[in-house]
């Protein structure tokens, strides 16, 4: 399920030291504006202890977690939407993501320039959010040229557009995003092809220095708190230069080095399990001798659509599904013993998968 989340801000914010340590894809990172001009894609596990859990009840021959997709997108500039510092470039590689990960600086470093030469993470925010409003003001007001004379000609589809387009300029005059318009879904659909970039859901990605960290923020974190409240949105606090040191480490030490920061776990799983859920992502697993796997789906999926993303064949041919919950499995220490006591069930077609479940499809193509 190929979807993606864009990692977007304002130069030098941490962008791309983020991005390397989500990935380790060494994407350029240099203390200077549009280091990045073409977007950096990687590819990373989504953690999900359930996995191992499994691996462990199972014993198969090989573990396949499942995936998730971020793009490095270049830094934004104040007139981007107009084309300053290859703005339209940019903008348009926003355009191709699925949603945001809006990552802010809310640090002091004198050896790190700001591009507006102040730290003000709600400027900042306001900067980018404008310029995705302007972007998407000039696709509406295009659109709305074409269909306002056939709205005024009584055109029935026209004049259902129109009124939508109509709501979603007013909200731009206000500097609010299209997320925040309440549509119907009928509207969205009708909106879903203009490709809106504010349409797009985000997450806030506050960037603090490590001793901020190990506090859970600073007053810069809570300025950001209090304005992603306003839209519902989530905060998520990293620090972008401690996950990069803690990507060069696996296992037990990793864990030793969390534990010496005093964290859980790592900003980046935090980030990287807040962007699915972003994007109503959830997931399943089969479970056999062979492999244990996660697979990735879109909350709301039917059965035979789940059983698609393994292949076309599987829901093509679709019979049924054997299904137990993780927690019933996990209960039972084994498959055959959830099967005795009754846990594992038989799904049909209108079977609307769940978030842990352990499915074996029944097909024949």
């Amino acid at each position: 399920m190929a979807l993606t989340t864009g990692i977007v801000g304002l130069p030098n914010v941490g962008k791309s030291t983020l991005f390397n340590a989500i990935t380790q894809a060494g994407a350029e990172s240099a203390n200077y504006p549009f280091c990045t001009i073409d977007p950096n894609v990687g590819i990373v596990d989504v953690p999900d202890s359930r996995l191992q859990k499994l691996t462990e009840l199972v014993n198969p021959k090989k573990t396949v977690p499942t995936h998730f997709e971020f793009t490095d997108i270049a830094g934004i500039v104040k007139g981007a939407s107009k084309g300053e510092g290859l703005g339209n470039q940019f903008l348009s590689h926003i355009r191709q993501v699925d949603a945001i990960s809006h990552v802010v600086r809310c640090f002091d470093d004198e050896n790190i320039t700001h591009v507006s030469g102040k730290v003000d993470p709600i400027d900042d925010i306001e900067t980018i959010n404008l310029e995705l409003i302007f972007a998407d003001m000039d696709t509406i007001e295009k659109r709305i040229a074409r269909v306002e004379k056939l709205a005024r000609q009584k055109d029935k589809e026209a004049s259902y557009e129109f009124e939508i387009l109509s709501k979603l300029k007013a909200a731009f005059e206000a500097e609010q995003p299209a997320r925040s318009v309440e549509l119907t879904k009928e509207e969205k659909k009708i909106v879903q092809g203009l490709h809106l970039l504010t349409m797009k859901p985000v997450l806030y990605v506050a960037n603090v220095a490590e001793e901020d960290l190990l506090e859970g923020g600073n007053e810069l974190v809570e300025r950001v708190r209090d304005y992603a409240a306003n839209e519902n949105a989530e905060v998520i606090v990293i620090s972008a230069k401690v996950e990069s040191e803690i990507a060069e480490l696996e296992g037990e030490e990793k864990q030793a080095f969390l534990e010496e920061l005093g964290i859980e776990e790592s900003g980046l799983d935090q980030l990287i399990r807040a962007a699915y859920n972003l994007l109503g992502l959830a997931t399943y697993f089969t479970a056999g001798e062979q492999e244990v796997r996660a697979w990735t789906f879109r909350q709301g999926t039917k059965a035979p659509q789940a059983a698609g993303i393994i292949h076309t064949d599987f829901e093509r041919g679709f019979i049924r599904a054997e299904v137990v919950s993780y927690e019933d499995l996990v209960e039972a220490g084994s498959m055959g013993v959830a099967r005795e006591n009754g846990k594992v069930r038989l799904e049909g077609k209108e079977y609307v998968v769940v978030d842990g479940d352990v499915i074996h499809f029944r097909f024949n193509v």
